[in-house]
């Protein structure tokens, strides 16, 4: 029995959770949490008119239906976006209204910042490298074990 692989896959675990509960500390701070952002993030990578259905945000977000609903409802209810429904249909769109693109753009820019302070230990040079050695494993990982494995750390698979 090899125990080599543990080593490595300790120390991801480990910058896993204090990169966590650093980037929850700075969305807490700038006034959201994590469910939230994301799904501010997914709408604002959408472009304008940012816009989608709850279903698309759901696959993007890769979380459950029933998820979504919920963040949708915290959301809306923040101010943060707008369900609408077309005249005469069933279907339901999602809409980011300005508070909402205003406390995304936000976080985004503390979360670069935190980003590179988190790996102010590398040149460069070793952040790339490392990037690369990670994105190697990652899509080993998911064309082994399928992309839908890829969910928050110690998340169980969304359903």
């Amino acid at each position: 029995m090899s125990v080599e692989g543990m080593s490595v896959v300790t120390r991801v675990w480990q910058l896993a959770k204090l990169f966590g509960d650093q980037r929850r500390r700075v969305v807490a701070d700038g006034g959201a949490d994590q469910a939230t952002l994301d799904l501010l993030s997914v709408l604002r990578r959408a472009g304008e008119p940012y816009e989608l259905s709850p279903g698309e945000i759901a696959r993007r977000a890769m979380v459950t239906a029933g998820a979504i609903s919920q963040r949708l409802a915290r959301a809306e209810q923040a101010g943060l976006i707008e369900r609408t429904r077309a005249a005469g249909s069933r279907h339901r769109t999602v809409r980011l209204l300005p508070a909402g693109h205003d406390l995304v753009e936000g976080l985004v820019g503390r979360i670069a910042d935190l980003d590179d302070d988190l790996l102010r230990a590398l040149a460069p040079a070793q952040r790339r490298h490392l990037e690369q050695l990670l994105y190697t494993v990652v899509a080993d990982v998911e064309h082994r074990y399928g992309p839908d494995r890829l969910t928050q750390v110690g998340a169980d698979r969304p359903q």
